[in-house]
């Protein structure tokens, strides 16, 4: 039998609360205004650790993003220094989270795939790089 490879996904959520302000935006939301923002993670890998069979602790993912998380949770977003320049929108906030996150994960057998965003159930942006 020919066995095929396969990839696992992982995905954790957690949120956090935060104030922004969208420059140039040209309506309410450039006011000072907040979110409960819901992040999800998602990281691929192909192998398993060979004792326990599990592709890398929820635990240890969620505590990783979770640090990650902490620099953005109630803060006024546009006073962190990587958002002085760059709007926080939902969209820059996946990518900041992304690159803090991706570099945590340098050097394991697992790579982040993606990283999700929402302001509300109904609305997400999702950043990954190819």
């Amino acid at each position: 039998m020919n066995e095929k490879k396969g990839v696992y996904l992982l995905t954790v959520t957690l949120d956090f609360a935060a104030a922004h302000c969208l420059r140039n935006y040209g309506g309410a939301c450039e006011n000072l205004h907040g979110h409960n923002f819901i992040v999800e993670a998602v990281v691929r890998g192909v192998e398993l650790d060979p004792d326990v069979e599990i592709l890398m602790d929820f635990k240890e993912l969620k505590a990783m993003l979770k640090e990650v998380l902490s620099v953005l949770d109630h803060a006024h977003l546009n006073d962190v220094p990587w958002f002085r320049k760059r709007n926080p929108s939902s969209e820059n906030l996946a990518r900041y989270i992304y690159g803090e996150l991706a570099a945590g994960l340098e050097g394991r057998s697992v790579s982040l795939q993606s990283v999700s965003v929402s302001e509300k159930a109904s609305s997400k942006a999702t950043y990954f790089e190819e």
